[in-house]
């Protein structure tokens, strides 16, 4: 007997400005997941917030309209036509979102109350990880080492301990949208302006003289979780060369992206230690990518931690588990696989 297709819904899109690298990173998946294994739909979720459904992957093909289909606004009965009534009805659910509205919690929320099975983390790990100054005062209550920062409200005074070159970034973004180099004091104003257009609260971030390198982690909670090999980030992008920035991330030649890095074994396993001890503390399942700094000293800082990393077959989190024996659609088939297991897990608690 051949075995029942799982049926997959793609929610991708976005109300944050990394939409339209999420649409990227969504067409991917699609394409990827075999079609005698998987029956996909897609829910693409405009700037505007408006929900539209999709048969297949066509919606996320450039240039096309991603509202042909019936669309919705949020919140809607499940009983009714369209999105709620598609996504009742499917087996797993991947989120390719990334920013706000979508990588912090607030769809994996949704997905919660909908009781269905989805990829990577929950809603806590989410919005931890989202907001760069929380997950800096839990990773440094866990006992991760982590970059340093200062982190100022609107309306605080905007001062800092650290020596120049220093990063202005704004707490819950990414994709290295609003963040600026600083290399004097008179530039620090106008940082600030710049990343408080995204957020209420930004980061001030001490320079680390050291090599950026990123590891990916699969796996849920138990068995322990696996890192990818780590890779080793050199930026040359074209609008700003000297540092790891929107342009180094997407454009093409923007970056190269070394497996394994040049650091000494013993700094590279320190980094995928480093790795699952900041997904496990900040309780992520399914996936992450976690960036770091390896200081001249050898010493390892994690900066950051992305729940939904992009996700296209390009991507750094896909090339790092390529490169350590798992191809991409092999990760996908197990990413779905981890969400199912985990649903099925939470279902025998009593709430």
């Amino acid at each position: 007997m051949t075995p029942r297709r799982r049926k997959v819904a793609i929610v991708t899109g976005g109300r944050s400005s990394e939409h339209e690298i999420a649409l990227a990173s969504a067409r991917s998946v699609a394409q990827a997941l075999d079609p005698a294994r998987y029956e996909v739909v897609t829910v693409a979720i405009g700037r505007d917030g408006a929900w539209a459904l999709e048969a297949g992957w066509k919606s996320l093909v450039p240039g096309s309209d991603p509202r042909t289909g019936p669309a919705e606004t949020l919140p809607v009965p499940v009983s009714s036509d369209g999105v709620m009534a598609t996504l009742a009805e499917v087996d797993v659910v991947i989120p390719v979102l990334h920013g706000p509205f979508g990588e912090d919690g607030t769809v994996q929320g949704l997905l919660e109350l909908a009781d269905l099975p989805y990829v990577g983390a929950g809603v806590l790990s989410s919005a931890l990880a989202m907001d760069k100054d929380r997950f800096k005062v839990m990773m440094r209550g866990a006992g991760v080492p982590v970059t340093r920062s200062v982190t100022i409200h609107a309306g605080e005074p905007l001062t800092h301990p650290y020596d120049y070159p220093v990063f202005v970034k704004p707490a819950r973004l990414g994709s290295s949208v609003g963040i600026t180099k600083v290399r004097a004091a008179g530039e620090l104003t106008a940082a600030a302006e710049l990343a408080f257009r995204h957020d209420e609260k930004i980061l001030v971030e001490e320079f680390v003289d050291g090599i950026e390198v990123e590891v990916g982690v699969l796996g849920n909670r138990t068995p322990p979780p696996q890192a990818s090999l780590p890779g080793e980030i050199v930026a040359h992008g074209f609008t700003d060369t000297d540092w790891y920035d929107w342009s180094a991330k997407y454009d093409d030649g923007g970056m190269d992206l070394i497996v394994p890095p040049r650091i000494l074994d013993n700094v590279s396993r320190r980094v995928q230690d480093v790795a699952i001890a900041a997904f496990l503390a900040a309780e992520c399942e399914g996936m992450a990518r976690v960036d770091c700094f390896v200081t001249k000293d050898g010493d390892v800082l994690v900066n950051e931690l992305n729940t939904i990393p992009g996700f296209t077959a390009t991507s750094v989190y896909a090339k790092l588990f390529d490169a350590s024996g798992i191809p991409y659609a092999e990760l996908l088939d197990r990413l779905i696989a981890l969400a199912i297991e985990r649903h099925e897990r939470r279902s025998k608690l009593e709430f």
